[in-house]
C-alpha cells in the first residue's frame, strides 16, 4: 500500500513540476511567471518530499524531507516577494490583457461623485 501512495505523490510531485517548467516558458510577463514557478514548484517539491518521508519510513529521513520542505516554503515566499518587488520598481512591463494594475494610483472619481471631506468634524443630524 506505501507502495501506491508515494508513487502517487511522486507522480503527482512530477507533474507539478512539469506544470511549474511550463508555466515559466509559457506565461506571459514575470509576475505571471513568478507565480507559477514559485506555487506550482513548491507543492511539486511537497508532493516528491512526502512521497520520499512514506517509502522510506525512517525518522531520519522523514526529519530530512520536513526541513528540507520547510526550508523550500519560507525561502520560496520570500524570493517570490523580492522578485515582484524588483520588477515592479523598475517597471517591468505587465501583460496586455491585464485589467488592473495595482501598481499605479487609481484615478479620481468626477467632482460631482466625490464625497465632501468632514476633516473629522461630528454632526449633530
Amino acid at each position: 500500500m506505501t507502495e501506491w501512495v508515494s508513487g502517487a505523490l511522486f507522480t503527482a510531485g512530477a507533474t507539478l513540476a512539469l506544470l511549474a517548467a511550463v508555466g515559466v516558458l509559457r506565461l506571459p510577463d514575470v509576475f505571471t511567471r513568478m507565480q507559477a514557478s514559485t506555487k506550482a514548484s513548491t507543492l511539486g517539491l511537497g508532493c516528491l518530499l512526502a512521497g520520499l518521508a512514506i517509502k522510506h519510513p525512517d525518522i531520519s529521513v522523514a526529519i530530512r524531507a520536513g526541513s528540507i520542505g520547510a526550508f523550500m516554503m519560507l525561502t520560496t515566499a520570500v524570493a517570490a516577494h523580492v522578485i515582484a518587488r524588483a520588477a515592479a520598481l523598475t517597471g517591468a512591463p505587465l501583460w496586455t490583457g491585464t485589467w488592473i494594475d495595482e501598481r499605479r494610483p487609481r484615478a479620481q472619481p468626477p467632482a460631482d461623485r466625490q464625497r465632501p471631506h468632514d476633516h473629522g468634524q461630528i454632526s449633530n443630524s
